[in-house]
């Protein structure tokens, strides 16, 4: 899931900003407060000691079950609440939406068994920026941790292949009315906004594109500005409609 190559720059780029992947450790930045939810204690611990290794990383509590995570949220105000989907008392896709209500900074990434694309739907309604399967590697976790802290989303790449196919199946059901006329986004937003729809990060559209991860950034955030919108989803759903983009 994650790639390996370094920082990119580009004639786009700001002069004083120099693009960095998720991968990347800031000394200077206050850890990233993690966390951990799931119903398997053993599994837990094994989260713990993996993600103890990064400097960057810090647990900063655990649950066992979606009704605890909610308290655990509320009282610790973490940045990353990495959840399982299945668990008793409350599932963590219910718990989601109580996080977002008690912690709204904290940012969710389900980390599950689960492949069903329903519980992958149901996750991202509830406010997840997240969902992976737990066959990923233990590095793949803190890249994840990172990324999604930067404020990057992080789907397993099998199951955003299934969201892509909701997308295109949801606008060919759909009868809702069109939206005003699309404001004019420029060719290097287009291209940046048709590697998003194909569940591109960051990082993978800067070595794309050759130019660095800082420019992608700011062609993400210029492109939900002229739209008016509020995530990555939201604009490929928007440009999908609107015609900008097609996805085969």
């Amino acid at each position: 899931m994650a790639d390996t190559f370094g920082p990119m720059r580009d004639e786009d780029a700001d002069d004083d900003v120099i693009g960095t992947g998720p991968d990347a450790v800031r000394p200077d930045a206050e850890p990233i407060r993690v966390l951990v939810v799931d119903d398997h204690a053993l599994f837990r611990r094994g989260l713990e000691i993996v993600l103890a290794a990064e400097e960057d990383i810090q647990v900063v509590g655990e649950a066992g079950d979606g009704a605890e995570a909610v308290d655990k949220a509320a009282d610790l105000l973490p940045d990353i609440v990495l959840m399982d989907v299945r668990m008793p008392k409350r599932g963590g896709i219910e718990a989601c939406t109580s996080i977002k209500e008690v912690a709204p900074s904290a940012k969710i990434i389900m980390l599950t068994i689960s492949d069903e694309e329903a519980d992958l739907y149901d996750a991202i309604k509830a406010g997840a920026t997240g969902y992976l399967l737990k066959e990923i590697s233990t590095d793949e976790v803190a890249t994840a941790i990172r990324a999604v802290a930067d404020g990057q989303s992080q789907i397993s790449p099998s199951m955003a292949s299934k969201l892509l196919t909701e997308f295109k199946s949801m606008i060919q059901r759909t009868d809702e009315r069109r939206l005003v006329p699309a404001p004019r986004l420029t060719d290097r937003e287009l291209e940046v906004l048709k590697l998003v729809a194909t569940g591109m990060n960051n990082r993978d559209i800067a070595k794309e594109l050759f130019i660095s991860e800082n420019t992608v950034k700011n062609h993400v955030r210029n492109i939900l500005e002229k739209l008016q919108l509020h995530s990555r989803m939201e604009a490929v759903v928007y440009a999908m409609r609107e015609k900008i983009l097609e996805i085969r």
